[in-house]
Protein backbone atom coordinates (compact mmCIF):
# COMPACT_ATOMS: atom_id res chain seq x y z
CA UNK A 1 0.00 0.00 0.00
CA UNK A 2 2.46 2.38 0.90
CA UNK A 3 4.91 1.46 -2.69
CA UNK A 4 1.57 2.72 -4.41
CA UNK A 5 1.13 5.63 -2.54
CA UNK A 6 4.65 6.78 -3.25
CA UNK A 7 4.42 6.58 -6.88
CA UNK A 8 1.09 8.50 -6.89
CA UNK A 9 3.05 11.35 -4.83
CA UNK A 10 3.13 14.62 -6.90
CA UNK A 11 6.70 16.16 -6.56
CA UNK A 12 5.65 18.80 -4.22
CA UNK A 13 3.76 16.21 -2.14
CA UNK A 14 7.38 14.29 -2.04
CA UNK A 15 9.14 17.59 -0.94
CA UNK A 16 6.51 18.33 1.41
CA UNK A 17 6.91 14.97 3.10
CA UNK A 18 10.87 14.96 2.19
CA UNK A 19 10.93 18.62 4.37
CA UNK A 20 8.66 17.25 7.21
CA UNK A 21 11.26 13.81 7.74
CA UNK A 22 13.94 16.71 7.66
CA UNK A 23 12.67 18.05 10.67
CA UNK A 24 11.66 15.17 12.34
CA UNK A 25 15.18 14.22 12.32
CA UNK A 26 16.82 17.68 12.80
CA UNK A 27 14.41 17.06 16.20
CA UNK A 28 16.30 13.56 16.97
CA UNK A 29 19.64 15.54 16.75
CA UNK A 30 18.76 17.99 18.67
CA UNK A 31 17.83 15.54 21.62
CA UNK A 32 21.08 13.41 21.01
CA UNK A 33 22.97 16.75 21.28
CA UNK A 34 21.97 17.20 24.78
CA UNK A 35 23.70 14.24 25.73
CA UNK A 36 26.54 15.66 24.06
CA UNK A 37 29.41 14.28 24.55
CA UNK A 38 28.41 12.07 27.35
CA UNK A 39 28.64 8.83 25.45
CA UNK A 40 32.15 9.04 24.33
CA UNK A 41 33.34 10.48 27.56
CA UNK A 42 31.36 6.81 29.20
CA UNK A 43 32.90 4.73 27.06
CA UNK A 44 36.62 6.53 26.94
CA UNK A 45 35.84 5.51 31.17
CA UNK A 46 35.08 2.01 29.96
CA UNK A 47 37.75 1.31 27.96
CA UNK A 48 40.50 2.78 29.94
CA UNK A 49 38.99 0.75 33.19
CA UNK A 50 39.54 -2.66 30.91
CA UNK A 51 43.34 -1.30 30.15
CA UNK A 52 43.93 -0.37 33.84
CA UNK A 53 42.33 -3.98 34.93
CA UNK A 54 44.51 -5.22 31.96
CA UNK A 55 48.01 -3.79 33.22
CA UNK A 56 47.20 -5.24 37.17
CA UNK A 57 46.90 -8.47 35.80
CA UNK A 58 50.06 -7.98 34.14
CA UNK A 59 51.97 -6.46 36.56
CA UNK A 60 50.85 -9.51 39.19
CA UNK A 61 52.10 -11.94 36.65
CA UNK A 62 55.58 -10.50 37.41
CA UNK A 63 55.65 -10.21 40.87
CA UNK A 64 54.60 -13.76 40.65
CA UNK A 65 57.87 -14.51 37.92
CA UNK A 66 59.54 -12.79 40.45
CA UNK A 67 58.70 -14.66 43.31
CA UNK A 68 59.34 -17.95 41.80
CA UNK A 69 62.97 -16.49 40.14
CA UNK A 70 63.41 -15.89 44.09
CA UNK A 71 62.08 -18.93 45.08
CA UNK A 72 64.63 -20.84 43.04
CA UNK A 73 68.13 -18.56 43.24
CA UNK A 74 66.86 -19.46 47.15
CA UNK A 75 67.26 -23.41 46.56
CA UNK A 76 70.40 -22.98 44.26
CA UNK A 77 71.70 -21.69 47.14
CA UNK A 78 71.29 -24.53 49.39
CA UNK A 79 72.38 -26.89 46.73
CA UNK A 80 75.31 -24.39 46.38
CA UNK A 81 75.81 -24.39 50.38
CA UNK A 82 75.51 -28.40 50.60
CA UNK A 83 78.27 -28.79 47.94
CA UNK A 84 80.46 -26.06 49.81
CA UNK A 85 80.49 -28.24 53.05
CA UNK A 86 81.15 -31.09 51.47
CA UNK A 87 84.22 -29.39 49.37
CA UNK A 88 85.36 -27.96 52.74
CA UNK A 89 85.04 -31.41 54.44
CA UNK A 90 87.29 -32.98 51.78
CA UNK A 91 90.32 -30.82 51.96
CA UNK A 92 91.31 -32.42 55.08
CA UNK A 93 91.23 -36.01 53.27
CA UNK A 94 93.17 -34.34 50.13
CA UNK A 95 96.22 -36.79 49.10
CA UNK A 96 98.08 -34.36 46.94
CA UNK A 97 98.50 -30.58 45.80
CA UNK A 98 96.08 -31.38 42.63
CA UNK A 99 93.23 -32.51 44.61
CA UNK A 100 94.03 -29.63 46.70
CA UNK A 101 93.56 -26.81 43.63
CA UNK A 102 90.58 -28.47 42.24
CA UNK A 103 88.62 -29.05 45.59
CA UNK A 104 90.01 -25.22 46.33
CA UNK A 105 88.53 -23.81 42.72
CA UNK A 106 84.52 -25.70 43.29
CA UNK A 107 84.70 -24.19 46.77
CA UNK A 108 85.24 -20.59 45.23
CA UNK A 109 82.59 -20.99 42.32
CA UNK A 110 80.25 -22.74 44.57
CA UNK A 111 81.06 -19.15 46.62
CA UNK A 112 80.50 -16.99 43.67
CA UNK A 113 77.30 -19.51 42.78
CA UNK A 114 75.83 -18.31 46.29
CA UNK A 115 77.00 -14.48 46.13
CA UNK A 116 74.97 -14.31 42.65
CA UNK A 117 71.87 -15.42 43.71
CA UNK A 118 72.04 -13.27 46.77
CA UNK A 119 72.57 -10.84 44.14
CA UNK A 120 69.43 -12.07 41.92
CA UNK A 121 67.53 -12.28 44.75
CA UNK A 122 67.68 -8.87 45.86
CA UNK A 123 67.20 -7.80 42.97
CA UNK A 124 64.01 -9.97 42.60
CA UNK A 125 62.75 -8.58 46.20
CA UNK A 126 63.32 -5.15 44.83
CA UNK A 127 61.42 -5.82 41.66
CA UNK A 128 58.82 -7.13 43.42
CA UNK A 129 58.22 -4.04 45.82
CA UNK A 130 58.47 -2.10 42.91
CA UNK A 131 56.09 -3.86 40.61
CA UNK A 132 53.62 -3.81 43.98
CA UNK A 133 53.89 0.23 44.50
CA UNK A 134 53.03 0.23 40.62
CA UNK A 135 49.83 -2.55 40.73
CA UNK A 136 48.78 0.04 44.13
CA UNK A 137 49.14 2.95 42.04
CA UNK A 138 47.09 1.38 39.46
CA UNK A 139 44.52 0.38 41.51
CA UNK A 140 44.17 3.63 42.94
CA UNK A 141 43.80 5.02 39.59
CA UNK A 142 40.98 2.24 38.62
CA UNK A 143 38.82 3.27 41.94
CA UNK A 144 39.32 6.97 40.70
CA UNK A 145 38.26 6.24 37.28
CA UNK A 146 35.51 4.24 38.38
CA UNK A 147 34.07 6.82 40.69
CA UNK A 148 34.33 9.02 37.19
CA UNK A 149 32.53 6.08 35.44
CA UNK A 150 29.30 5.87 37.81
CA UNK A 151 29.11 9.71 37.96
CA UNK A 152 29.17 10.36 34.00
CA UNK A 153 26.41 6.98 33.62
CA UNK A 154 24.30 8.73 36.30
CA UNK A 155 24.65 12.00 34.42
CA UNK A 156 24.06 10.15 30.69
CA UNK A 157 21.12 8.02 32.29
CA UNK A 158 19.26 11.00 33.49
CA UNK A 159 19.22 12.97 30.22
CA UNK A 160 18.39 9.63 28.26
CA UNK A 161 15.24 9.15 30.74
CA UNK A 162 13.94 12.65 30.06
CA UNK A 163 14.84 12.54 26.31
CA UNK A 164 13.94 8.96 25.66
CA UNK A 165 9.74 8.83 25.34
CA UNK A 166 10.06 12.37 23.15
CA UNK A 167 12.78 10.17 21.39
CA UNK A 168 10.68 7.19 20.45
CA UNK A 169 8.21 9.04 19.59
CA UNK A 170 10.12 11.50 17.07
CA UNK A 171 11.70 7.99 15.69
CA UNK A 172 7.94 6.32 14.86
CA UNK A 173 7.42 9.33 13.15
CA UNK A 174 10.36 9.43 10.97
CA UNK A 175 10.00 5.88 10.25
CA UNK A 176 6.39 6.37 9.27
CA UNK A 177 7.34 9.57 6.83
CA UNK A 178 10.19 7.40 5.14
CA UNK A 179 7.42 4.38 4.33
CA UNK A 180 5.50 7.10 2.24
CA UNK A 181 9.07 8.28 0.34
CA UNK A 182 9.93 7.31 -2.56
CA UNK A 183 13.15 5.02 -2.03
CA UNK A 184 15.57 6.34 -4.68
CA UNK A 185 14.65 9.91 -3.55
CA UNK A 186 15.16 8.45 -0.05
CA UNK A 187 18.71 7.07 -0.60
CA UNK A 188 19.46 10.50 -1.84
CA UNK A 189 18.42 12.62 0.93
CA UNK A 190 19.90 10.31 3.54
CA UNK A 191 22.98 10.37 1.41
CA UNK A 192 22.92 14.41 0.94
CA UNK A 193 22.17 14.28 4.86
CA UNK A 194 25.18 12.09 6.15
CA UNK A 195 27.57 14.36 4.09
CA UNK A 196 26.15 17.87 5.67
CA UNK A 197 27.80 19.10 8.45
CA UNK A 198 24.80 20.24 10.11
CA UNK A 199 22.46 17.06 9.42
CA UNK A 200 20.49 19.25 6.29
CA UNK A 201 19.70 17.41 3.64
CA UNK A 202 16.54 19.64 2.20
CA UNK A 203 16.64 23.49 2.87
CA UNK A 204 14.30 26.35 1.88
CA UNK A 205 15.35 28.90 -0.10
CA UNK A 206 16.32 32.27 2.08
CA UNK A 207 16.91 35.92 0.96
CA UNK A 208 17.64 34.57 -2.45
CA UNK A 209 19.95 32.04 -1.22
CA UNK A 210 20.24 28.25 -0.58
CA UNK A 211 19.63 27.37 3.18
CA UNK A 212 22.23 25.48 3.60
CA UNK A 213 25.81 26.76 2.11
CA UNK A 214 23.97 30.58 2.01
CA UNK A 215 25.05 30.68 -1.68
CA UNK A 216 23.08 33.17 -4.11
CA UNK A 217 20.14 31.05 -6.37
CA UNK A 218 20.31 32.39 -9.58
CA UNK A 219 16.49 33.72 -10.48
CA UNK A 220 14.77 31.50 -12.92
CA UNK A 221 16.28 28.60 -10.68
CA UNK A 222 14.22 30.02 -7.78
CA UNK A 223 11.50 30.13 -10.06
CA UNK A 224 11.75 26.38 -11.24
CA UNK A 225 11.79 25.82 -7.43
CA UNK A 226 8.34 27.60 -6.30
CA UNK A 227 6.98 25.95 -9.07
CA UNK A 228 7.30 22.36 -7.61
CA UNK A 229 7.67 20.72 -11.26
CA UNK A 230 10.55 18.34 -10.37
CA UNK A 231 13.15 18.22 -7.40
CA UNK A 232 16.70 20.67 -7.46
CA UNK A 233 19.12 20.69 -5.73
CA UNK A 234 22.07 23.44 -5.01
CA UNK A 235 24.54 23.68 -7.12
CA UNK A 236 27.46 24.45 -4.74
CA UNK A 237 26.20 21.65 -2.32
CA UNK A 238 24.04 19.16 -3.43
CA UNK A 239 21.18 20.15 -0.69
CA UNK A 240 18.19 19.70 -1.86
CA UNK A 241 15.87 22.90 -2.61
CA UNK A 242 12.17 23.67 -1.00
CA UNK A 243 10.34 26.70 -1.26
CA UNK A 244 9.84 28.29 2.01
CA UNK A 245 5.70 28.36 1.40
CA UNK A 246 5.71 24.59 0.53
CA UNK A 247 7.72 24.71 3.99
CA UNK A 248 5.77 26.11 6.24
CA UNK A 249 7.81 29.04 6.66
CA UNK A 250 6.82 32.31 6.45
CA UNK A 251 10.07 34.41 4.84
CA UNK A 252 9.86 37.91 6.48
CA UNK A 253 10.65 40.57 3.06
CA UNK A 254 13.02 43.33 3.80
CA UNK A 255 11.72 46.85 2.99
CA UNK A 256 13.82 48.60 1.14
CA UNK A 257 14.70 52.06 2.66
CA UNK A 258 12.58 54.91 0.81
CA UNK A 259 15.03 57.34 -0.18
CA UNK A 260 14.22 61.40 0.56
CA UNK A 261 13.57 63.51 -2.19
CA UNK A 262 15.41 66.86 -1.76
CA UNK A 263 14.65 70.52 -3.45
CA UNK A 264 17.05 72.45 -3.58
CA UNK A 265 16.74 76.52 -2.48
CA UNK A 266 17.13 78.83 -5.98
CA UNK A 267 19.36 80.99 -5.62
CA UNK A 268 16.84 84.19 -6.57
CA UNK A 269 14.55 83.01 -3.71
CA UNK A 270 17.84 84.41 -1.29
CA UNK A 271 18.22 87.35 -3.78
CA UNK A 272 14.46 88.60 -3.52
CA UNK A 273 14.62 88.09 0.99
CA UNK A 274 17.78 90.58 0.69
CA UNK A 275 15.71 92.67 -1.35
Amino acid sequence: MAKKETKDLTVEEKLKLLYQLQVTLSAIDEKRALRGELPNEVQDLEDELEGLNTRVERIENEIAEFKNAVVQKQGEIKDAQASLERYKKQLDDVKNNREYDTLSKEIEFQSLEIELCNKKIKEGNEKVEQRTKDIEKTKFEIEDRKKALEEKRDELNKIMQETREEEAQLKDKAATLEERIDPRLLDSFKRIRKGAHNGLGIVYVQRDACGGCFNKIPPQRQLDIKMHKKVIVCEYCGRILIDPELAGVKVETEEKPKRKRTTRKKKTDDAATEA
